[in-house]
């Protein structure tokens, strides 16, 4: 597991090869997870990684598919919107994923929707 930084905040990132461990699920349904917006990847590295705070208790945070969802539907790309999850929004007073750990989903995606 290797950390490197995004905008504003440092954070782990894992590979596929380390989700399958972690999730203890095979590589085809953690592709699949990627597929229906559970988790995002980005390439900007290297091989495909996901950003280790998407995860809560070894598995996907529940809230990120509907936030990624309002992101990709406002146009941004999956490193603008893991961008977006890790960088401190105003609004919120803290990172978006930040919040939607904290179980404040609709605030989040309630400011996401302004990105439209």
């Amino acid at each position: 597991m290797s950390a490197e930084n995004s905008p504003q905040t440092p954070t782990e990132w894992l590979s596929l090869p380390e989700l399958v461990e972690v999730l203890g699920e095979t590589l085809g349904r953690v592709k699949r997870r990627l597929d229906e917006s559970q988790l995002i990847a980005s390439r900007r590295h290297g091989a495909l990684r996901v950003p280790a705070v998407f995860l809560l208790d070894d598995q996907p945070l529940s809230s990120l598919r509907g936030t990624a969802i309002v992101l990709h539907d406002a146009g941004l790309s999956d490193d603008e919107a893991i961008d977006w999850l890790l960088t401190a929004e105003d609004s919120l007073g803290v990172a978006p994923i930040e919040a939607l750990r904290a179980g404040r989903k609709h605030e989040v995606r309630r400011v996401a929707r302004v990105l439209a």
